[in-house]
């Protein structure tokens, strides 16, 4: 029988319909954001009701933090306003009438990507760099949750500076620098500035990698990963990737990542907490 596997997040509302690491069907729709865990999961059911039936357990990849009892809150409330301790598990059980697993969906991306895409068979960390920035973290075939769950939560990070990463490298800093320019854009927008030469945009974006190769580099000398698989909307877009590597290219081998593209994309996060939650059984 199919998994059903939801991924909520600051943007969108995805059902998907999994088996293995092909997703059969998906819908999804915008994300409430004035909402709360009660109204989404109340929508993700409106989304894909008449699939009743047709999964017997479900995995859910969320933003934010899920400890080991399947209790949601947020780390950055501008992503999402979640409240603190919300035992999400628990209402999707009740909502859907089956067994629920959740996990944050960065980490759910990095077991997919392990399983079914572009790390199979490596020790792995998977770095998403988006409208924020979040990772997961998978070796010996495992997946790294930590005490908390707080493994791979790279966007949080402050490297000595007063805010978190996320909020001086990512899509929302990159709107906000822009307006400071003058300029109204999104980060799709700064690039496609920057293709065209653009000097604000160009400096914006030489930013936007600098930051992010530094925290390839510190990833590499924490964990030294056989690969660092890059996804996201920013770190797929195009050139991001090459110019990544070029700015780690002085870095003598022993210390330099190896870095590749993700594959499963958008999917990601469904494929892989739909294949958690079928290694975890009925018995949740």
């Amino acid at each position: 029988m199919s998994l059903l596997a939801l991924d909520i997040g600051g943007t969108k509302l995805m059902a998907a319909l999994v088996e293995g690491g092909n997703v059969l069907e998906a819908r999804r729709i915008a994300t409430d954001r004035a909402g709360g865990p009660t109204a989404w999961l109340d929508a993700a059911y409106e989304l894909c009701g008449d699939w009743i039936g047709r999964f017997d357990r479900m995995g859910i990849a969320v933003t934010g933090l899920v400890d080991k009892q399947g209790r949601w809150s947020a780390l950055n409330r501008a992503t999402l306003d979640i409240p603190p301790g919300t035992p999400l598990t628990k209402m999707a059980q009740a909502r859907f009438g089956v067994p629920a697993q959740a996990l944050n969906d960065a980490q759910a991306a990095a077991w997919a990507e392990h399983r079914f895409g572009a790390g199979v068979g490596h020790d792995l960390v998977f770095l998403t760099i988006s409208t924020g920035i979040g990772g997961g973290a998978v070796f010996g075939g495992r997946l790294l949750s930590g005490r908390s769950g707080l493994a791979g939560h790279f966007g949080q990070t402050r490297g000595g500076a007063d805010s978190r990463l996320e909020s001086r490298v990512a899509g929302r800093w990159l709107a906000e620098a822009a307006a400071k320019t003058g300029h109204a854009s999104d980060a799709s927008a700064v690039f496609e500035a920057a293709r065209r030469g653009e000097d604000w945009a160009g400096s914006l974006r030489r930013e936007c990698l600098t930051q992010v190769a530094a925290l390839c580099r510190d990833i590499q000398l924490t964990f030294d990963p056989d690969l660092i698989v890059i996804g996201g909307g920013i770190g797929l877009s195009e050139g991001f990737l090459p110019d990544l590597c070029a700015h780690l290219a002085e870095l003598a081998p022993v210390l330099r990542p190896e870095l590749v593209a993700a594959r499963l994309g958008a999917e990601a996060g469904v494929i892989g907490a739909a294949d958690i939650a079928a290694q975890t059984g009925p018995t949740i």
